[in-house]
């Protein structure tokens, strides 16, 4: 490194990615002489060659990716095309014959351009199918820079393979502790999706939101522009994810995603896996159960598909009990639950239709899980600023009713900062329910929460001063908004609210 710093500001077209970019940007900064190593990985459609784009277009560096088709010689021949042009060079002017060879006169190049030392591999995992021996270059090269021995600057490697780029660092892998930075890339949170979508009406991008996600890569896929009141919606829904001509096609994009990971070979046992899941499935026994199979059979591929990032496993926060699974990707979940069941009418030409059949499975099984989740989120990322709630961790619950023989699912449950879940007495901090449901929430729901609470009491946790919320979607009948007003642990969310916009 010879010392240079750069500004690195980052593009306006860049949207959020704020904690993303100055890693990033430290991490090209970084006033070591020797070589430094960088993981991105994250899921296919999250942004992560338009950031890394972004990065190098910025400071100059020199960016690389992988093609899925291509075999070793063509790669070799192309990324040796590209450095050459990185150097200012004509075509053919170099002959790269090896990997080592490659990453050591891209380092190099890089080294001497007017920009950043700045390497960037995109989709390693491509390469490693057919050159599986790059990691160990790298570990070659690495471990003679820290000598004083080999090529200096910064190296990322980034990819969509969660298994291949997780492994990375483990174990004996050769990169194992050689990496200072292993950033995860997420989507897009929903308010930043809804901006990202231009969309106006909270309603209508909680609706999009439930379908796509905060996947920014979904949005070149959607000609013609987002829908802006929830009457437009479900045109929208039947002209894009639900058009067999569009690559946005849930069906398609589904098969897609699932391709992505290596390690999922047998994809109807894992389709199968995700039906039962998006249906409401929770639970390894309840899941074996609609399969016809045993639980054992389906724990490895669910603990597959969860490590992979399709499923998420949710710990309940008051006591242990089986943690609750759900479908991760929103796009997933509408093509298991929509989608599949009526393909052959939807490539017949007939989505409207199968739209507005659907729309019961829609409401309950789609949107009202996603509000949920976007509740959670909110407690989670908005409540403290702007709610003035003091929250430690936040997840979901059930609580033992036994004068009444029944559980009680807590839909939003924050713990006391500082306290541990699952602890014998956690002091809890906030109760919550969050019900897409179409009345206007009522004094019931509160009084229902104030018996959750009382019950939490009476089994040892400190939750007496915990504040109630309610989250709706469509508003809170007058009683219940006069009860809290008067109540200052009482706290009512309704979608403008959720979205951050003015009462």
């Amino acid at each position: 490194m010879d010392g240079r710093m750069y500004e690195l500001a980052k593009p306006e077209r860049v949207l959020d990615r704020e904690h993303a970019w100055e890693l990033l940007r430290d991490f090209v900064n970084d006033p070591a002489p020797q070589l430094r190593l960088a993981i991105v990985s994250g899921r296919r459609r999250h942004g992560k060659s338009f950031l890394l784009q972004a990065l190098t277009g910025a400071c100059g560096g020199l960016y690389m990716t992988a093609v899925q088709e291509e075999g070793r010689v063509s790669a070799l021949r192309r990324f040796t095309e590209t450095i050459a042009a990185h150097a200012g060079l004509p075509g053919g002017a170099l002959r790269l014959g090896d990997w080592r060879e490659v990453l050591t006169t891209a380092l190099d190049v890089a080294g001497r351009a007017e920009g950043a030392p700045l390497v960037v591999i995109d989709e390693l995992p491509y390469l490693m199918q057919h050159s599986p021996e790059i990691p160990g270059f790298l570990q070659l090269l690495y471990d003679q820079s820290q000598a004083g021995q080999g090529p200096v600057g910064r190296i990322i490697l980034c990819g969509s393979a969660m298994s291949v780029m997780s492994e990375l660092l483990t174990g004996t892998k050769p990169l194992r502790g050689r990496a200072v930075i292993d950033l995860r890339l997420g989507a897009f949170d929903y308010r930043t999706s809804r901006a990202h979508w231009r969309i106006e009406d909270p309603a209508t991008a909680l609706r999009v939101d439930a379908v796509l996600g905060g996947a920014p890569g979904y949005r070149p896929l959607a000609p013609g522009p987002a829908p802006q009141d929830t009457g437009e919606f479900g045109p929208w829904v039947s002209r894009t994810i639900m058009n067999p001509g569009l690559a946005l096609y849930s069906r398609v994009e589904a098969e897609f995603l699932l391709r992505e990971e290596p390690r999922i070979t047998h994809r109807t046992l894992y389709y199968d896996l995700l039906s039962a899941v998006s249906d409401g499935a929770s639970t390894p026994s309840k899941i074996g159960a609609i399969l016809e199979r045993p639980r054992a059979s389906v724990v490895p591929p669910l603990d597959l598909l969860e490590s992979t990032g399709y499923l998420r496993k949710s710990q309940d926060l008051l006591k242990a009990r089986n943690p609750v699974i759900t479908v991760v990707d929103p796009i997933i979940r509408f093509n298991q639950l929509i989608t599949l069941p009526f393909a052959d009418e939807i490539e017949r030409g007939r989505a409207a239709e199968v739209w507005a059949g659907s729309r019961p499975t829609f409401n309950s099984k789609i949107l009202g899980p996603h509000f949920e989740d976007l509740a959670r989120e909110w407690t989670r990322s908005f409540a403290a600023a702007e709610a003035a709630q003091r929250l430690g961790m936040v997840g979901i619950a059930e609580v033992s009713d036994q004068a009444a023989r029944t559980r009680h699912e807590v839909d939003v449950l924050a713990l006391a900062p500082g306290q541990r879940p699952q602890a014998p007495r956690a002091a809890i901090a906030l109760i919550g329910e969050a019900k897409a449901t179409v009345r206007p929430r009522g004094l019931p729901d509160l009084e229902r929460l104030r018996h959750i609470r009382a019950l939490l009491t009476e089994q040892g946790h400190d939750a007496g001063n915990a504040t109630l919320a309610l989250y709706s979607l469509h508003g809170f009948q007058a009683d219940l908004l006069r009860a809290a007003n008067g109540s200052a642990d009482v706290l009512l969310i309704g979608l403008d609210a959720l979205y951050g916009d003015p009462a």
